[in-house]
């Protein structure tokens, strides 16, 4: 059966959204959701690798990847109003339900289309995803208190992430030598290239500090959760050193039929566990029916 992987674009509401597609849309779709610094492209193996067994839509948000980027004056880069340019895009393409996928950025961004459309969801799909405040380590003191009280001198040191080392950090930190041998060069210095357009950066650092909003919403998204009860797996890389390991048991408080399943890897579970990340999904999809 076909794995091939197909590159479109898709207009919502003026802004040119790309995505990839695979699989056969009478499968199983699965609505896949990246995170920072990435796009699409995070998910290409897992698509040609089972793309024959589900329908795979991975969209870039406005500002990521290939997808356009609009002008800051003229658009709402918050992540209330990517949550509504990917759902519009869902309804353009004509997916009404779904499975996703929900990683870093892309789990707050989708988990604030699961509590507005609870209907269109059948299963959720958490790899290294934020949703409880347990997951802010002492890593993230630093961040918080400039969020609260910033100086130009906190900035330089925060934002440090913005930057070539930066991008192939959030790849390799916490990993070993051995695993960051897993982390393909391709996947950061694309992320990089995406990232170093002109304006870009200054739009991500905007994005960025307007993170704290999120926790805002995360009762709301424990509530969906404790309402709605999809059949859930977390997937989690302990080496992550953005979203502590203590959080994905978070997530049995209000979904107590889920798995948990911690790998030996770090935030970007498909880069250090590919095979052990494909075989959960396709274990847990092909046991779960709604």
């Amino acid at each position: 059966m076909s794995r091939q992987i197909f590159n479109r674009t898709v207009d919502v509401n003026g802004v040119s959204v790309f995505y990839r597609e695979a699989g056969k849309p009478g499968n199983p779709a699965i609505l896949l959701l990246h995170g920072f610094p990435t796009s699409s492209l995070m998910f290409k193996n897992l698509m040609a690798a089972l793309g024959d067994r589900f329908h795979f839509i991975a969209p870039d948000y406005p500002g990521f990847g290939f997808s356009d980027f609009p002008d800051p004056g003229q658009f709402d880069y918050s992540f209330e109003n990517m949550a509504s340019v990917i759902h519009q895009f869902t309804e353009v393409i004509g997916l009404n339900r779904f499975s996703i996928y929900l990683h870093d950025y892309g789990c707050l961004t989708g988990l604030r289309i699961c509590a507005a459309h609870p209907e269109k969801i059948e299963r959720l799909i958490i790899q290294n995803g934020h949703a409880y405040l347990e997951g802010l380590g002492p890593q993230w003191h630093e961040m918080i208190a400039y969020w609260e009280h910033p100086t130009e001198e906190k900035k330089k040191k925060l934002y440090a992430f913005l930057s070539k080392e930066g991008t192939q950090w959030q790849y390799t930190a916490g990993l070993s030598d051995e695993l960051q041998t897993r982390v393909s060069p391709e996947s950061w210095l694309i992320d990089w290239e995406r990232l170093s357009r002109p304006g870009n950066l200054a739009m991500q650092y905007q994005l960025n500090c307007t993170y704290k909003s999120n926790f805002d919403w995360f009762p709301v998204f424990q509530e969906y959760f404790r309402r709605y009860r999809p059949p859930a797996i977390i997937i989690w890389g302990r080496h992550d050193v953005f979203y502590d390991l203590k959080e994905a048991y978070c997530f049995l408080k209000d979904l107590p039929d889920a798995t948990v399943h911690v790998l030996e890897g770090g935030h970007m579970a498909l880069e250090t566990n590919f095979d052990e990340v494909c075989g959960l999904i396709d274990s847990f999809m092909s046991a779960t029916t709604r």
